[in-house]
């Protein structure tokens, strides 16, 4: 397979000149006029960030997609999926209120809000995955389906199951029905260390269903309420929690790249990415940790594998930032460093997979060249 083109800027910017214009004129450079807007539906499919979570992409960077996608002929509109766990976004009516808080609508952003799975997340359709191995088909959002483009826009950070939510997390799992997410998570569950547990209790506050316990101060996880979404992982200070089938979470690495190639085949698409407040963990969060890697810049490209590789390609060269979850641990005695950020950074993940599977199955291509502007 030939080399795919990236295409990448940094966020340095000339007086008068504002990191829309950059991404605007990247976009361009990135070929997104070849694609025939006119008259089509346009998924631009992103993350509005859980309320409380700061580090989701502001509205601003959103708006100037939209714009051009109306300049060009077509009709936009943003959307995501309902989430497994408890919190707001878990139906389209709290949703939506928490896309309006985070700052998302048709004023900020130049289109409207449609979730993609319906008012309780059963709202989707069954697609044929391409070469799938694990997954036949795929349960997605119906909008999503229904649109005639699809626009990744995503949010480059840290994740506690993926290691990365890029361009495939947020395809395949954002994209994926309450029962799609499901099929994806449903290999294995979390499993705890009571000699490392503290009893803190804080893994049962993010847990999305009820299914942490304590006895005698320690947590029990119930394997039959539990969804398998992680949240816990990623809320434990201690590592205390992780998954102890390895094996699963590389399927659910497998998975979403074989959802991402559901949603993007035979459709155009098109896949932005903003590294920036790169934080440990994922925007599901009613929080967020400390960026664990400074902001590197925006790209964009018609290949979601060859944009994540060359999103964590640069990430792995940067300087860790001390104060944050990455550069705690690498300053722990007797750490065992994977030089790896984002394995250092959530020690149970296996990112890499998601990359060499998508490759594997056609979505895209791991080998790219990289055009800075």
């Amino acid at each position: 397979m030939s080399h795919s083109k990236v295409y990448f800027t940094d966020f340095r910017t000339d007086l008068g000149v504002s990191q829309g214009a950059k991404l605007r004129k990247l976009l361009l450079k990135a070929g997104i006029k070849d694609i025939d807007f006119e008259g089509k539906f346009v998924a631009i499919k992103m993350h509005f960030g859980e309320y409380g979570n700061y580090a989701y992409l502001r509205p601003n960077y959103v708006k100037v997609v939209a714009d051009l996608v109306k300049k060009l002929g077509g009709k936009p509109f943003l959307t995501d999926c309902n989430t497994l766990y408890v919190g707001y976004r878990r139906n389209a009516i709290d949703h939506l209120m928490n896309a309006e808080m985070n700052g998302f609508n048709s004023v900020t952003t130049g289109c409207y809000i449609i979730i993609a799975d319906g008012l309780r997340g059963t709202d989707d359709i069954e697609l044929p995955v391409p070469n799938g191995e694990y997954c036949k088909t795929a349960l997605v959002g119906r909008a999503l389906a229904d649109a005639d483009v699809l626009i990744s826009l995503n949010h480059f950070k840290g994740h506690e199951m993926a290691g990365f939510g890029g361009a495939i997390k947020n395809i395949g799992m954002g994209g994926g029905s309450r029962a799609g997410k499901m099929i994806q998570h449903n290999n294995g569950k979390p499993h705890v260390d009571e000699e490392l547990c503290r009893g803190c209790k804080r893994c049962a506050k993010e847990c999305g269903s009820d299914a942490i316990f304590y006895k005698e101060k320690k947590a029990y996880i119930n394997e039959d309420l539990c969804k398998g979404c992680g949240r816990c992982i990623g809320a434990c200070a201690f590592d205390a929690i992780s998954n102890s089938n390895g094996i699963a979470t590389e399927m659910l690495c497998c998975k979403m790249a074989e959802y991402t190639a559901a949603l993007c085949h035979d459709r155009p698409s098109f896949h932005i990415s903003l590294i920036m407040d790169v934080s440990p963990n994922c925007d599901c969060h009613g929080e967020n940790d400390a960026p664990i890697l400074p902001n590197i810049g925006m790209l964009a490209s018609f290949d979601p594998v060859a944009l994540d590789q060359a999103c964590a390609d640069l990430c792995l060269k940067e300087t860790p930032i001390r104060n944050s979850q990455l550069g705690d641990n690498l300053a722990k005695e007797n750490w065992h460093c994977h030089h790896d950020h984002f394995k250092d950074s959530n020690p149970n993940v296996h990112w890499k997979e998601t990359l060499e599977h998508g490759e594997k199955i056609g979505l895209g291509t791991r080998e790219y060249d990289l055009i800075k502007l």
